[in-house]
């Protein structure tokens, strides 16, 4: 069983940037890979960016590149999400997400954290 928490949401302006953190409880980190989801008022959750569990590899939502960083520190059992550039598109309740790389689906999930963008 994994427990996520994810922190780091806020109000910023566009333009700003946030660090957006989810940490583990997991016994060893590093046996899973890592996602970030989002999901805007009205809409379904969508995929923004993932990671493998030695961060050899990352993958992005085309709406996001450039902008976005995933990245993770297994010793740490914490992954994270640099966001710059916000765009009022942006808002949304951010989610990541674990699964055991022979799997398809990811199978724990995090409670969510709120990330507003403001003109």
């Amino acid at each position: 069983q994994v427990r996520l928490v994810e922190s780091g949401g806020g109000l910023v302006q566009a333009g700003g940037s946030l660090r957006l953190s989810c940490a583990a409880s997991a016994r060893t980190l590093s046996s899973y890979h890592m996602g970030w989801f989002r999901q805007a008022p009205g809409k379904e959750r969508e995929f923004v960016a993932r990671i493998t569990w030695n961060a050899g590899i990352t993958y992005y939502a085309d709406s996001v590149k450039g902008r976005f960083t995933i990245s993770r520190d297994n010793a740490k059992k914490t992954v994270y999400l640099q966001i710059n550039s916000l765009k009022l598109e942006d808002t949304a309740v951010y989610y990541c997400a674990a699964k055991v790389p022979t799997m398809s689906e990811y199978d724990y999930w995090g409670q969510g954290t709120q990330v507003t963008v403001s003109s």
